[in-house]
């Protein structure tokens, strides 16, 4: 299946015996390297406007950007997790960071990167620099969290449906909710049908769709959940980064992770660029690509590493 804007070639890596990651390598070799990790219920495909702007040398410098598509997500492996799966995994915050390191030792990246992060790729990716932070020297944070919920801010009731319902579960899984709701309400702009698709069809049917409810039933409130310890941890450190360079892309309408999450990473990183929206939802990249592409390009080439 061809996507609109999406003119990459893909590779896969057995990140685990029998599971296979797919994932973008674009751009110079020997390009600053831009780590981007999506969240839920998303794929590679939300970066490709930011792929697109950074990679190509003509602009005057190229990026090597790493887009993955985790487990379960875009053109990635579904594998099961129930009793008896083979191949199995274990769709856990904790399977993602071991993923992604999995993924960097392939390519021999072992040097500084920028850290890009979207939704719950946010947790994903600070979770992996806990133990790796003076390697991430540059941030690029949309729409995102790394510390817990914020006292202020309510659980939205579509977070919980899926994560504190069977019902809700159900219909997640075999109607393609999450997914489908996300291309319909994550953006202010209408996006072209192609598009709208390009999110919906990775997710569609009971077996695609498992991780978008696996990732909703991981969200952490609370000591007793398996990711708590990660998100508190990483929300103590994020203080941590005010000493490096950060922009801050937010659609603040978006129905999530909204002005509490902002004012967070305000107050975690005063220094931090901010392009705040009040035009634009959760994919951020979606409603306002035009402006932030060549603002986060600029970012990076007045913060070289």
């Amino acid at each position: 299946m061809r996507f609109p804007d999406y003119p990459f070639t893909g590779q896969r890596l057995e990140v685990r015996p029998g599971i296979a990651m797919h994932y973008l390598d674009e751009g110079p070799r020997d390009g600053e390297v831009v780590l981007m990790l999506h969240g839920n219920p998303s794929w590679s495909f939300y970066w490709r406007h930011l792929v697109l702007g950074l990679r190509d040398p003509g602009l005057g410098k190229g990026y090597r950007c790493i887009v993955p598509d985790h487990v379960g997500m875009g053109l990635s492996d579904r594998p099961g997790d129930g009793p008896g799966a083979a191949p199995g995994y274990r769709y856990t915050l904790q399977s993602r960071i071991e993923d992604i390191e999995t993924l960097l030792a392939h390519l021999g990246i072992d040097g500084p990167l920028t850290l890009a992060v979207h939704d719950w790729g946010g947790m994903i990716g600070f979770g992996w620099a806990l133990g790796r932070s003076e390697r991430v020297r540059r941030l690029v944070i949309l729409n995102t969290a790394a510390f817990p919920l914020p006292a202020a801010k309510p659980m939205p009731w579509q977070l919980s449906l899926g994560r504190d319902s069977r019902v809700g579960g159900f219909m997640i899984r075999a109607f393609n909710l999450f997914a489908r709701g996300a291309a319909w309400l994550g953006t202010e702009r209408r996006l072209p049908a192609p598009v709208r698709r390009a999110y919906i069809a990775p997710y569609q049917g009971w077996r695609n769709a498992i991780s978008t409810l696996r990732f909703m039933q991981d969200i952490p409130l609370g000591e007793g959940d398996a990711a708590w310890p990660l998100l508190v941890e990483s929300a103590r450190r994020l203080p941590g980064y005010a000493d490096r360079p950060a922009f801050i892309g937010w659609g603040l309408r978006d129905f999530v992770f909204d002005r509490h999450f902002l004012d967070g990473f305000r107050a975690a990183l005063p220094q931090a660029e901010v392009h705040a929206f009040e035009d634009a939802g959760h994919y951020v990249l979606e409603d306002r690509h035009e402006l932030l592409v060549p603002e986060i390009r600029g970012f990076l080439g007045r913060h070289p590493l």
